[in-house]
This record gives C-alpha cells, structure tokens and sequence, in this order.
C-alpha cells in the first residue's frame, strides 16, 4: 500500500480528542440543520428534474442544505442523507471534510458517539474475540495514512439512459483524503482468524428498514479474506489530518483503497470473521453488476433472466474538467488554463489528455502532484482559443494499468460504473 506522509502523531491526535467530549466534537446530525437550530440556505443549482433523457449538468439538480460539520451541499434525500459535492471542490487534490459528499443506506443514523463507552468488536471465526476502544485501538496499532478516492457505486447515476432507480447522483458523489487508521490486517491477526474463514463481514451504528421484504435493516458488507485488498484496508480515525466529521463515519470508518464506497463502513462497530459466505441482502442481492465486460448490458437482457452478476468492486479510470466549468463566455485570444483531475481504483494515473476539437485531436496535460496510486492526480493544460464559436473540450485517463476511458457509456440496473469521458462545452466570443 503507497502510504500517504502526514504531519501528526497519534499522541498529538489523542491530546486533541481528549480536549473536548466526543459528543461535542462530533456534533448533532438528525433534528438539527445548523448550530442555530435553523433552517438551512437553500439555492437552486439546476431545474427540479431533467429527465427522461441524461442529466445534462454537472452535478445532480436539487436544494442546498447545511448540516453540522459541512459546508452547504446539494441534497438528495435526507433520510437517508444523500449529499452531493458541488463542482468547484475538485480543483485540488484533496476534497475538504467539510465538501466531503454523504451517502448513507438506511434512515437512522448515529446522531452523536459517546468515545467512553464506543467500542470496535472483532468476533467471529477467531482464536480471541476483541473488544476495542477508541485509545486502545489508536495506541495498539501502528497508524499508518494512505490517499484513496471514496466514490459512490451510483456516481453519475442520473447519466443513464433510460434512467434506473436510485439517487440520481450528477458527477460530485466523490471525494478524495488522506486517510489515517490501523491495518486492518493487524487487527484480524491480533484477533487469530481460524482455519476454515471464508470472509471479513463489517457493520456500523447505522439502521432502518431497508427496501421492504429483503430484511434489510442492517448495513452490512463483505470482503473474501482471500481479497489482496485486505492488505490495504484501514480502519480510518482521521481524514485530512482531522477528526472524521459525525456524517461522515466518526469515529472510524474502513477504508477500502480502489473500491466503491459501499464498503467503506461508516461508524464501524462490528468486524466479523465468517466461515461461510455472507447472504445478507447487501451482499446477495444489492450492490452488484453484470459479469460482463464494463458491466454494460440492456433492459432487454435483464428482463431474460439470464444475465450473471458479481459483487461489484475496483472503480474505474475517470477524468474531469473542473475549471473553467462553461457558465461564463470567454474571449477569443485570452489564454485559459484548464484543470481538473483523473484517478482510477486499478492504480496511479499515467495520463490526461485533453482535446478542444471535441476529441478529433488529442493534447497530453501536465500532471501535478503525486499522492499515491489511488488518490486524485490533478492536472493542468495552457489552451488559447484563437477564434469565436462554441468549443467541445473533451478529457480522458489512462491509468498505470493501461486502461484507457472509454468514449461510450454504460447501463445496468444498478446504474454504476459509470466513465465515459467527459464533455464541456466552452463558449468563446469576440473581445471588445
């Protein structure tokens, strides 16, 4: 795992959970919108629905709302919260806590945690059951950090065509941290799993019901214990050198480094080893795609019965144009920079190019700094456009892997995997 260099220790972050009480810190979530106990601003980024065809905008339309902890974000669902990342927060490498989006799978979530009676369970298929807390975690382990991606398996869900259920998600429900935790490994080694262990099943503090008839209520995920990937998971305390915000997972969250978020467990309370596979709704029945290529298939296939899924896994390559977003016209001969970011869940980003002819010839960009294989690589190209007239700016990836973006999109019923290179359109008129 490419470890990401931080600049503090766990005593110092220790110290800093022991000046004030966790409930303080954390915050409230649910019957309070701000620290006023008010109602939250609202703005209209976009019209109240766009379909049926492809959201055209960048982000989803919808509301503005401010809960604790968080910088106003578009809002989806609030029960679930379901909140999106505006477009401008993606112009650095690392996403600010307070822009970071919030997906949650069920409507009562942890509205405080109280870090004196918190505690990480291991149990299961172990040699010897463990019961954590928050200090013993932190002073057991080694804390290491890492720069990962956390998307959403539903990003840019509201770009299919036909629609599919589901948050209609535009392109924001992504961020990008430095992460600061415990190997998972460590943990499970210090716990013993047993011969015979088939996977590591986690669950956090949140419940509700669930879509009906699944027995749904509780979020739980899974990974084979065979998984490569167990050897890069964190069980996270810090995001970007702070404490993780209440909605985001407080106090600890995993950290799955090239996978969807739906395995990035938020308040994380329950890590068991199990000797058989795990059937929950979430595993079984959600969160999976067709085992074909890109997991693209058709209604009509679905309808067949015959189409096989897969648990889905690693996010593909994808890159965007953050800057300049196309809401202003531009003059001919002004030179513009344009920036934005690429990243992949199969490894580092290798290239960004950038086409203003609407992808009939291709420029390579500068790419900046270098956090690690699986964080954001931001970069940047000089353009000049010479003449008025309506420019289609085009941006694809490849990733070390050498998988390059695709200029087609997807569908399946899930609506995920979504990565079609991105257009822009750049509206340049006569100076003067």
């Amino acid at each position: 795992m490419g470890e990401y260099k931080l600049g503090f220790t766990r005593r110092r972050f220790l110290e800093a959970f022991g000046a004030a009480s966790a409930t303080l810190a954390a915050g409230q979530i649910l019957g309070e919108r701000n620290a006023a106990g008010q109602e939250p601003p609202v703005r209209q980024p976009a019209p109240e629905f766009t379909g049926p065809g492809a959201n055209p905008y960048w982000t989803s339309p919808g509301q503005f709302a401010t809960y604790p902890q968080k910088a106003p974000l578009i809002l989806l669902t609030d029960r679930p919260v379901q909140l999106e990342t505006p477009r401008h927060y993606f112009l650095s490498t690392f996403t600010p806590n307070d822009a970071f989006y919030v997906r949650w799978h069920l409507q009562t979530i942890p509205n405080a945690v109280d870090l004196k009676t918190w505690r990480l369970h291991v149990e299961g298929n172990v040699e010897r059951p463990l019961t954590l807390s928050f200090p013993e975690m932190v002073a057991r382990f080694k804390s290491v950090s890492v720069a990962a991606v956390n998307q959403c398996s539903g990003n840019s869900r509201s770009r299919l065509e036909p629609r599919v259920a589901g948050g209609q998600w535009g392109n924001g429900a992504m961020g990008n941290a430095a992460w600061t935790g415990v190997k998972l490994r460590e943990i499970l080694n210090a716990a013993g799993v047993k011969s015979g262990s088939l996977q590591v099943q986690f669950e956090g503090l949140d419940k509700g019901l669930g879509p009906k008839g699944f027995g749904s209520n509780r979020f739980m995920k899974s990974l084979d214990l065979t998984n490569p990937v167990i050897d890069e998971c964190l069980v996270a305390y810090a995001m970007n050198g702070e404490p993780l915000p209440m909605i985001n997972g407080f106090p600890a969250r995993l950290v799955v480094p090239g996978y969807f978020a739906t395995y990035w467990l938020k308040s994380l309370s329950w890590i068991r080893v199990l000797d058989a596979p795990d059937d929950n709704f979430w595993m079984k029945t959600a969160y999976r795609i067709p085992d074909t290529p890109r997991g693209n298939t058709t209604p009509e296939e679905m309808k067949s019965g015959k189409v096989t899924t897969v648990p889905i896994a690693r996010m593909p390559v994808r890159s965007f144009l953050i800057s300049p977003d196309g809401s202003t016209k531009i003059p001919a001969g002004f030179p513009l920079r344009l920036r934005g970011m690429a990243f992949s869940g199969y490894g580092g980003i290798k290239k960004v190019e950038v086409s203003t002819d609407n992808a009939a010839n291709w420029s390579e960009a500068r790419l900046e700094q270098d956090a690690g294989e699986y964080s954001f690589r931001t970069w940047s190209h000089e353009w000049t456009p010479k003449t008025a007239g309506r420019y289609q700016v085009v941006v694809r990836a490849t990733d070390a892997k050498g998988n390059v973006q695709p200029d087609e999109g997807v569908w399946n019923p899930g609506g995920y995997l979504w990565n079609k290179i991105e257009r822009q359109e750049i509206v340049v008129g006569d100076a003067g």
